[in-house]
């Protein structure tokens, strides 16, 4: 007998990403491998950017915050578990970059940041990276278990970093940061052109608390940009690792697929992956009489049950090509939901079991 192949990622492993579709059973995996953690004597952080309740109703808990709270169990390690805010993550942010209380106050009461530190596009994932570096850098977690979004916007989240420092570097933002010269003497045509363009479309009133928090913002994007290049570094390193979840109906393959291409584009590759709600297959029954009544019956339905194994087999057949040598674990339908840590270590027996 040897171990589970996913044993080694969860006793090594830093940081492990959880990606794939919606609905495949990704929350579920996740908390299953932050707890497998715990068992194994780690202190472990299972973290979703989901903001519906799923984790926290998978573990039986009433509800999760921003700040980690401690899963008890009978478990050598540590469990905790924690629910993205985006605002507070964001908050928490300016106050550590910000020169003084005076600077972070300023930026935190303005009505242009108000407006985008929980809805502008992007920051939800920028954030999420962020709340990881902040888990696995001063938080003291062995291993920190993320929760990502569906596919597409898993690669928002990888993306998240790189995409703050390039903005940071943009001319269009440097214009913006130099409001104490004047925006609308803005030295070139083309942003004086888009002052006016930005004015009209969202109003002058809008366009001048943006314009003051900027010149609040003025002196952090140095520390900002540090730090996006810093979660850049964390989720290339060799101690994170990323498994990939998906159900074996052809849509959720296929999304599996492009993840992991995009994946191996970003430079990162999936290390395990985890198919959950598998028919089970069976072997070929002889009868060597034609079957009437309920053995037929019973004979027909354990031929419809082959015949949906097979085909997903077929299904999954190219995907765990694509992701080679990653081991590939399947889960088969389990007679229960996931609801309190009882079922979630049922999960955690089909994922973790030994292999012959």
């Amino acid at each position: 007998m040897t171990s589970s192949p996913l044993a080694d990622l969860v006793d090594d492993a830093a940081v492990l990403i959880c990606c794939g579709s919606g609905g495949v059973g990704k929350t579920t995996t996740a908390a299953v491998l932050a707890m497998e953690a715990a068992r194994r004597g780690r202190r472990a952080a299972v973290v979703t950017i989901d903001p519906a309740r799923r984790l926290a109703n998978a573990m039986g808990l009433d509800g999760l915050s921003n700040e980690p709270s401690r899963v008890a169990g009978d478990w050598p390690g540590e469990l905790w578990a924690l629910m993205l805010d985006t605002k507070s993550t964001f908050d928490a942010l300016v106050q550590r970059h910000a020169a003084d209380a005076a600077q972070a106050e300023r930026i935190l009461a303005n009505r242009f940041y108000q407006n985008i530190s929980g809805a502008l596009s992007g920051t939800q994932e920028y954030m999420a990276t962020e709340k990881l570096y902040e888990l696995h850098h001063e938080r003291d977690f062995d291993l920190v278990v993320v929760d990502t979004p569906p596919s597409r916007n898993a690669l928002d989240f990888l993306d998240a970093p790189r995409r703050i420092a390039r903005f940071l570097d943009h001319r269009i933002y440097k214009v913006l940061m130099t409001p104490t010269r004047g925006v609308m003497k803005a030295a070139t045509a083309a942003a004086q052109a888009f002052v006016r363009s930005v004015s009209k479309v969202v109003g002058a009133e809008v366009f001048d608390d943006a314009i003051t928090f900027f010149s609040a913002f003025q002196g952090m994007e140095a520390g900002f940009k540090q730090r996006a290049e810093a979660v850049v570094a964390l989720l290339a390193d060799d101690g994170t690792a990323f498994v990939l979840v998906a159900s074996p109906r052809r849509d959720t393959v296929e999304e599996a697929s492009f993840f992991a291409s995009k994946l191996d584009q970003m430079g990162g590759r999936v290390r395990g992956l985890v198919v959950n709600r598998m028919h089970p297959s069976f072997p070929e029954v002889s009868v060597a009489a034609r079957a009437d009544g309920a053995l037929g019956a019973h004979l027909a339905n354990l031929a419809e049950l082959r015949a949906a194994a097979d085909a997903e087999a077929e299904h999954l057949a190219d995907l765990a090509a694509k992701v080679a040598p990653a081991p590939v674990i399947r889960v088969p339908i389990l007679s229960t939901d996931v609801h309190d840590l009882e079922t979630l270590a049922v999960v955690g027996e089909h994922l973790f079991a030994s292999s012959s």
